[in-house]
């Protein structure tokens, strides 16, 4: 594993409450990629709107494992692109990760925040009001381990504002599956 020092990493830990004593070193834990669906909320599943790929790292604080009762909490960063040209963001926040018993299989659950590039408001179909440029970013995942290195989830993640600004909550959920690899 390697020790990595990231600015921007240390800003979202400490907004997060984990700076001073409780700070770590951050250990480069996983990266994972794949492909989404853009913006499943406005129906059924469309295999033509598969076109955001998503990357992401996940980091381990071994002092969190210590207070962690069931699973895995680590930080994450990371980006959804969007490829034709509709709204793309850039989050980070933290993910827990829990193993269903002696199986393979694990959910996780993410909640932190994201920027976006999308618009605020006047936007034409298929762009989305999302009000506000900072949103909260959750998501969820179901996952298979498919050795002590690769697993394979499907995921969805939901950017909104949660009415904390004024104007449009349209928010923007994507679907997808993804791919993990850990160090």
């Amino acid at each position: 594993m390697r020790s990595v020092s990231v600015l921007g990493l240390a800003a979202v830990l400490t907004g997060l409450g984990l700076s001073g004593a409780a700070a770590q070193p951050i250990v480069f834990d996983e990266i994972r990629g794949g492909l989404y669906a853009h913006s499943i909320d406005e129906g059924s599943f469309d295999a033509s709107r598969i076109e955001d790929a998503n990357v992401e790292l996940l980091f381990s604080i071994p002092s969190l494992d210590e207070v962690t009762l069931l699973g895995q909490l680590r930080p994450h960063i990371g980006a959804t692109i969007n490829l034709g040209g509709l709204e793309s963001m850039l989050y980070a926040g933290m993910s827990w990760t829990v193993p269903l018993g002696d199986t393979p299989i694990f959910v996780e659950a993410a909640f932190g925040g994201a920027v976006h590039n999308g618009e605020l408001e006047g936007a034409e179909y298929p762009m989305r009001d999302l009000g506000c440029r900072v949103l909260f970013h959750e998501s969820l995942s179901l996952g298979v381990n498919i050795t002590e290195q690769a697993s394979i989830m499907a995921t969805v993640e939901h950017a909104s504002h949660g009415s904390i600004c004024e104007g449009d909550n349209r928010g923007l959920t994507n679907l997808g599956v993804r791919v993990g690899w850990k160090f």
